[in-house]
């Protein structure tokens, strides 16, 4: 593949995502931030390496094949249709918008020829591929009820549609939001001693779909960097379940199998493997561990599709996905907020 070369819009945490891969694979990709000031631009040149400007012009004029738009999450949307408009097709960093005016927006925009993609990454990395693809070659039969602790709001949608079979399905929901202390131990920047409390908010939320088949999601965003809440996944089927790390079937004669989950590579994606990632699959581990590297080896397989993409081929991951999982989220927070009130999914221009 030649060297894709990319705008990276925003300059934040995610942002640096794609900093950092385009540094380690200076032969697939080359990037360049677009910051707000000359400020952030210097420091954000100085942590990463990779240049960076406040000028759109400087941007145009590494004639970028897309952009990324990775800035705070209520702007995503409006700052693509700014790209957009200059002709540059875009990669959008989730949810692709946070109102139902900016999904619309979004959708009308690519039926009139925008290209747009969305690095909804999750169900790239390695450990969930393994058990997605476990349930794609009917070991527990067809799925019908899931239980959801690993990931937040969007990305929690994306993973249900792939585990659940339910692409396209109109869904109900019920929920509740609640907020109870958790004992600190550990963030994003920094670890805690000091024994202290912050609030727990946590959305538990029942999703019904027309099909019959039926998921929990239950979150909270402390999960991510606590030593002291796990995640997990659970996806049953008439045949077996996928549960954490073990999926568990009946084989052809009905003998109860155990399968233990190991951090799975596709193969069109072997040139991103490394040190880390072949020593993360040395070794089976019990608990469901969503590593960074993981996390950077499946959006830098979204970046590799985007060659394809910026040729006339599929989305990596698609507008229509995106939106849907955006929905989801706003509905989610909806149903959330309006204990038990069942709340269904609104009709949207790209479902017809």
């Amino acid at each position: 593949m030649a060297q894709l070369t990319y705008a990276i819009i925003g300059s934040g945490y995610r942002a640096q995502y794609y900093a950092r891969i385009a540094v380690r694979w200076p032969a697939l990709f080359r990037a360049c931030f677009l910051c707000r000031s000359e400020e952030k631009a210097r420091g954000i040149f100085l942590q990463t390496g990779v240049p960076a400007t406040v000028s759109v012009e400087n941007v145009l004029s590494m004639k970028p094949d897309f952009a990324v738009i990775a800035v705070n999450k209520d702007s995503v949307a409006d700052v693509a249709v700014e790209w957009i408009e200059r002709g540059i097709p875009v990669l959008l960093e989730t949810p692709a918008g946070s109102t139902p005016e900016q999904l619309k927006k979004l959708w009308e925009l690519e039926q009139q020829g925008a290209r747009i993609a969305v690095c909804e990454q999750y169900h790239r990395y390695p450990i969930l591929h393994a058990g997605i693809e476990a349930i794609s070659q009917g070991l527990i039969g067809e799925p019908r009820t899931a239980y959801l602790s690993i990931a937040h709001d969007y990305h929690g949608a994306s993973l249900l549609r792939r585990m659940l079979k339910t692409a396209g399905e109109h869904y109900t929901m019920t929920g509740i939001a609640l907020s109870t202390p958790v004992t600190r131990t550990d963030s994003r920047y920094e670890a805690f001693y000091d024994g202290e409390s912050s609030q727990e908010e946590r959305d538990v939320v029942q999703v019904l779909f027309d099909s019959g088949k039926h998921a929990v999601y239950d979150f909270a965003g402390v999960q991510y960097r606590t030593f002291i809440r796990s995640r997990h996944i659970t996806v049953r089927g008439e045949k077996g379940e996928w549960s954490d790390t073990i999926v568990s079937y009946v084989n052809e004669e009905n003998e109860p199998v155990r399968k233990f989950l190991m951090p799975d590579l596709p193969r069109d994606y072997r040139q991103f493997d490394t040190q880390d990632l072949k020593d993360l699959r040395k070794s089976w581990r019990p608990e469901l561990s969503m590593e960074t590297l993981q996390d950077e080896f499946a959006i830098s397989t979204i970046l590799y599709d985007m060659g394809a993409f910026i040729e006339g081929g599929p989305a990596p991951y698609s507008l229509k996905e995106g939106l849907e999982d955006a929905l989801f989220y706003l509905t989610l927070k909806q149903a959330a907020g309006m204990p038990f009130v069942a709340v269904s999914e609104p009709q949207m221009p790209w479902q017809g």
